[in-house]
């Protein structure tokens, strides 16, 4: 059935999906919904606290490898073309991928488990999850008329756009690990997908986890190449090959290690593969070129596939889905496993992980024994204030994934002292 002309809008955004939670007095700039909610989390307090939040290397161990914010920038960057290109609203697709990672603890993944396992007695703790927090309660830009936060007041799309997992802790199948709500967020969570297929992700939040996968699987492989922790003949052995298919095989995909070692074969045999890496300007070059090649092969893929099966009309919220070929989804995996296998898994690093796991629970019991004197201001009213045990830790785990690597290591040394 049409939707009545006050409901339509360019691009197929209806007026819902360009509400706000909370009401907002008239804004006296002409900016489209959209192009404000980019605006909003571009210029948040969370997104800045990135630039010093794990990629995979330790920021500060370099000035060369990605750190959260960079990823961001660049999965935006990436998610905007593509949504675009298949008639997305691009500042929607954009804020949606600039928001993807603001949930993220300090120490990255690892971080995030140690936290989960803290967070027990609250429900737990996922980065996903953390994100929609921020974004509709703790980040500082808007107060309800209740007085309570509203976070950045996204619009209704912007905030489904940014969810990957659209479910709360054990639903929506796997492993039950992936969630994007906690229970005391479900009220905001059932406003945001009001209306919406059960358990289906939007179109923008698809493309928006493409973008993510596609940058941070072709970036990491760069920074491994750069700090020569990736080697170029490594890759070119069987046995290496092997090595990385059966890392893929286990943690990125289901398909079996012949047919993934049959695409990584096929893979590395494309022409725009450096022939050696020395960190000379042409090397740098060929290596940009390399990334470049890669993000364009895997968004080329889902693009064309997307529009083989769905023609040339605009796609938008929840008339289609994002196909990615098989293909792609392979080779995306096996960029993800040379990371996972020559950087992640070194023996060094594990042991740091399990410093940086320690320091996290630790952080955790030391805020709450002085909480709330030991938490930030704005957290003060709401620890005061919790119903129960439970709420006051959730509190305190805001806290603690709020802070940056950095910003976590300093406060442990002087809580502890």
């Amino acid at each position: 059935m049409a939707l009545p002309e006050d409901e339509r809008a360019p691009g197929g955004y209806t007026r819902r999906d360009r509400e706000r939670r909370a009401p907002e007095p008239p804004k006296s700039r002409a900016r489209g919904p959209f192009e404000r909610d980019r605006a909003r989390v571009l210029h948040s307090f969370a997104l800045r606290r990135l630039a010093a939040k794990t990629q995979v290397v330790r920021p500060g161990a370099s000035d060369f490898p990605r750190t959260r914010l960079t990823h961001s920038l660049e999965c935006a960057q990436i998610g905007r073309e593509l949504g675009a290109a298949l008639g997305c609203d691009a500042d929607l697709v954009e804020a949606a991928c600039l928001s993807h990672d603001l949930g993220h603890p300090p120490f990255g993944h690892n971080g995030e488990r140690a936290l989960d396992a803290a967070a027990a007695a609250c429900g737990g703790f996922e980065g996903n999850a953390q994100s929609l927090r921020i974004l509709t309660r703790l980040e500082g830009k808007v107060v309800g008329e209740d007085g309570a936060g509203a976070g950045l007041n996204l619009t209704r799309a912007s905030l489904d756009a940014t969810m990957k997992y659209p479910w709360q802790r054990g639903g929506g199948g796997g492993d039950g690990r992936k969630f994007n709500c906690y229970p005391d967020d479900a009220p905001v969570f059932d406003w945001v997908r009001g209306g919406a297929p059960e358990g289906r992700t939007c179109f923008e939040a698809q493309v928006m986890d493409w973008a993510d996968d596609v940058a941070y699987s072709v970036h990491d492989v760069e920074d491994g190449l750069y700090a020569g922790l990736v080697r170029l003949d490594a890759l070119h052995s069987p046995a290496e090959r092997a090595a990385v298919s059966a890392t893929a095989a286990g943690r990125y995909t289901d398909a079996p290690a012949e047919e993934l070692e049959e695409a990584f074969t096929g893979l590395l045999a494309e022409p725009f593969w450096p022939r050696r890496y020395d960190g000379g300007l042409e090397s740098l070059a060929a290596l940009k070129n390399l990334t470049s090649e890669l993000i364009g092969r895997l968004c080329r893929a889902a693009e064309g596939a997307t529009r083989a099966r769905y023609g040339p009309a605009p796609l938008t919220r929840y008339a289609a889905d994002l196909a990615v070929p098989r293909r792609a989804l392979l080779e995306c995996a096996l960029l993800k496993a040379v990371a996972a296998h020559y950087v992640m898994e070194r023996s060094e690093a594990l042991a740091y992980q399990a410093q940086e796991r320690e320091l996290i629970a630790e952080l955790v019991e030391l805020v709450l024994h002085g909480a709330p004197h030991t938490l930030d201001p704005p957290l003060r009213p709401a620890f005061t204030g919790a119903k129960d045990d439970a709420a006051a830790l959730r509190v305190v785990v805001d806290q603690v994934a709020s802070l940056t690597d950095t910003s976590a290591a300093a406060w442990h040394t002087r809580l502890k002292n």
